[in-house]
């Protein structure tokens, strides 16, 4: 812990700041001490990823999402579960870890003086998780996935996938059953914003789809997937790309919100991606997308919602402790009729939330049920979210659970059961921070009975900073 950090530490500061400390213990797996029972069916391996380092060389990153990444995975085996925890080694990484000085900027901290005319971006690695044909990848939407072993967690490498990724691979790729295969973006900065367009088969070799054209150097974070179309919703988030490309400030510091310009929403057909529809509507923000699916030529989306740009300023800084703004997101559902070119939105949840998840059995498909992270009273919106939740989306009905006073879940991961059908029949995975142990645990609960609380615990011997997103793999 560095020594700013520990004077941010007081007596008053809230339980939740003790989780953005440096990864204490870097190891391979290791059995894991394990509280209740494991369900018999719960047989693979999870695997989540964030930032997990809070200054570079004494000096604090300023904001959540400048750390380098680490990763997590916890295999659940017959016999025992064990535990594994990494800092991610990127080429970039490693250097500045090497070097006497900071080398690189991040998300929100400038690029130091001496640096400023180097013309290369640090990849943290820091963001998600992808398993793809056998193999793990950590993923930043800055820079090229990186793939990291599932025998120890140790880093591979990077790769563009033999020469497929053009500059950048989104965080956030999403999988297309009926077609079996994945499909992402990565933006490239310059006369006109692009995002080149890529599909990861089954099996196959990645493959570039083509390109399409961005409405001004705007910051697209998450995209969602049907069965025939990838769709965005492109804020009105402009990125000042002289003083970027001067290193004036850092990338956030650059991105101005425009409302007047309004949200476009993109629709891009798989088979077709020369031929997108455009339509645009009033001004929000999203970091998420929970599912989509389409009903004749009608697509149906769940998203988190937020009125403007202001969560950035409170994700930066709940690192310190010291929010001054509450979490604004709120979850959605949209209707964007392709034939009439309209996009209507309605709230379905009066809670403050982020981290949409579906059950993998109902990616891309009609679902009723929906899990998320929430904060579960008002006065806790200035902190990291506190609860896990449930939502029923043709009801409404929502089912809320604490994991314990002083207890700090992460988003939601479904686990099915094995032979299962019904979108609630199997687990629910979060990592959890304790703030009164000071450690970590992943805690799994009964997806149909989530008030209940865990199932079972397994814990860590130490704290793990806080992760963004995660995935499990099943055992074959």
């Amino acid at each position: 812990m560095t020594t700013a950090t520990k004077q941010t530490m007081s007596s008053s500061a809230p339980g939740w700041l003790r989780a953005f400390r440096t990864l204490p213990r870097q190891h391979g797996f290791e059995p894991l001490r394990v509280e209740g029972q494991v369900p018999e069916g719960l047989r693979g391996s999870l695997y989540r990823v964030g930032p997990w380092t809070f200054d570079v060389h004494g000096r604090p990153y300023q904001h959540w999402f400048d750390g380098d990444g680490g990763m997590l995975g916890v295999r659940f085996g017959a016999d025992e579960v064990t535990g594994a925890s990494r800092l991610l080694d990127t080429p970039t990484m490693v250097a500045e870890r090497n070097a006497s000085s900071q080398r690189y900027g991040a998300y929100g901290t400038p690029t130091p003086l001496l640096h400023k005319l180097r013309d290369v971006r640090k990849n943290s690695a820091n963001t998600s998780v992808m398993a793809w044909n056998g193999k793990l990848y950590a993923l930043f939407e800055g820079s090229i996935p990186v793939e990291v072993s599932q025998d120890d967690l140790s880093t591979l490498g990077e790769t563009d996938f033999d020469g497929t990724v053009v500059e950048t691979f989104s965080a956030h790729p999403h999988r297309v059953p009926s077609r079996k295969a994945s499909y992402n973006f990565g933006i490239r900065y310059g006369r006109e914003t692009l995002a080149d367009l890529y599909a990861l088969p089954d099996g196959g070799k990645a493959q570039r789809l083509g390109t399409v054209k961005l409405p001004g150097a705007t910051m697209v974070h998450d995209f969602i997937a049907t069965d025939r179309y990838l769709v965005f919703f492109l804020s009105p988030l402009r990125l000042n790309l002289f003083r970027a490309l001067l290193r004036v400030g850092s990338y956030s510091e650059n991105l101005r919100w425009r409302p007047e310009a309004g949200t476009d929403v993109l629709v891009v057909p798989i088979d077709d991606v020369a031929h997108p529809v455009r339509i645009t509507t009033e001004a929000f923000y999203l970091w998420h997308f929970g599912n989509a699916y389409e009903e004749g030529d009608t697509l149906v989306v769940d998203y988190v919602r937020y009125p403007d740009f202001t969560t950035n300023q409170w994700l930066g800084e709940l690192v310190r402790g010291t929010t001054s703004l509450d979490a604004k997101g709120m979850l959605h559902r949209a209707v964007v009729d392709l034939k009439a070119r309209t996009f209507r939105t309605e709230q379905r949840a009066d809670i403050s939330c982020e981290f949409p998840r579906v059950a993998p059995g109902v990616v891309g498909r009609s679902h009723q049920t929906l899990y998320l992270g929430v904060h579960l009273s008002d006065a806790a919106r200035r902190g990291l979210f506190d609860g896990v939740a449930r939502v029923d989306m043709a009801t409404g009905r929502m089912t809320k659970v604490s994991l314990g006073e002083g207890t700090y879940p992460s988003e939601p991961v479904v686990v099915p059961r094995p032979g299962g059908s019904a979108e609630d029949d199997g687990w629910v995975l979060t990592q959890v921070f304790d703030a009164k142990s000071d450690t970590s645990h992943i805690a799994v609960l009964d997806a149909r009975h989530l008030e209940d609380g865990p199932v079972a615990r397994c814990h860590f011997d130490h704290a793990l900073p806080p992760t963004f997103h995660g995935g499990f793999a099943p055992a074959k």
